[in-house]
């Protein structure tokens, strides 16, 4: 997939993912031992941005499992087509049930989900398990199995092995400590906030139209928002954003009118807009 550390920056760069040489580093370790990534950090900093920009440069398709409180086999496995299965039951009434039965558990009635799509695709694949810390802990005990061998059991069908291994990346914010066993198996790679340099370069590819010295006041300052304890610290995401409304709004310095108006883009709670407003003194920054 990658030739070197610096052929997944370059590559990735020229997808508008900017990756530290950290970040590029794990990328390419994880594609040269075929070793699943998982990628922690706080919301916004660029996890699911990192598998989405890996897929574009290797012409994979994306399969993305999102996560959430009660997903289960049905949602990341596989189903069977219950209405299908009951209408070739009622089609073949003059039949005896062996023969039925092996007929309504073949491929024909299976409805593949994100986990066997992604085993039993011949192409290149990437498949994203987004914000993994949301599931149970009993769907860690299906992750394992397949993260282990590349293979799920269906047992009306039998063992799917992967004849070609997609490019795994399991996401999470550390909403929840996940299990030492699921870590084993993964290569580790933790995001955080970007150092100023890295910001401003990504405002100036992703927001051309503003201007260095806007960009250079606007870094700071959502630097300062970071340093202050807040129930959310803005994420690269929200810089984005808030480089977006200044240049909507034809700004050409952040002053205080400016940010007072425009604080509710990057932070996303009352109280730390109040504390934001109280403690911010551009003219410090």
């Amino acid at each position: 997939m990658f030739t070197s550390v610096d052929d997944v920056a370059a590559r990735l760069a020229d997808t508008g993912y900017l990756a530290s040489p950290a970040v590029a580093t794990t990328v390419f370790l994880a594609a040269r031992l075929g070793k699943p990534l998982l990628v922690e950090g706080p919301a916004g900093v660029g996890k699911t941005e990192l598998a989405k920009a890996v897929a574009q440069v290797a012409g994979a398709r994306l399969v993305r499992l999102q996560c959430y409180e009660g997903v289960d086999e049905s949602r990341a496995l596989y189903e069977w087509n219950h209405a299908k299965q009951l209408l070739r039951i009622s089609a073949g009434r003059g039949e005896n049930w062996d023969e039925t039965r092996t007929d309504i558990f073949g491929e024909e009635f299976l409805l593949p989900r994100p986990l066997l799509t992604a085993i039993r695709g011949d192409e290149p694949t990437v498949l994203l398990i987004d914000e993994t810390d949301k599931a149970d802990v009993e769907m860690e005990g299906l992750l394992l199995e397949v993260l282990s061998d590349f293979q799920i059991t269906v047992p009306e069908l039998g063992t799917v092995t992967a004849t070609r291994r997609p490019f795994v990346v399991l996401t999470s914010n550390a909403g929840r400590e996940l299990s030492e066993a699921l870590r084993r198996r993964c290569l580790f790679l933790h995001i955080g906030f970007p150092e100023e340099e890295l910001e401003r370069r990504i405002v100036r590819l992703k927001v051309p139209g503003l201007g260095p010295a806007l960009t250079e006041s606007l870094v700071r300052v959502v630097g300062a928002l970071r340093a202050m304890d807040l129930r959310k610290a803005p994420s690269v995401a929200e810089t984005v954003d808030w480089a977006h409304t200044l240049l909507a709004l034809g700004a050409g310095t952040l002053d205080e009118t400016v940010v007072r108006g425009t604080l509710g883009v990057i932070l996303k709670h009352q109280d730390d807009i109040q504390k934001a407003a109280a403690k911010l003194d551009l003219d410090a920054l």
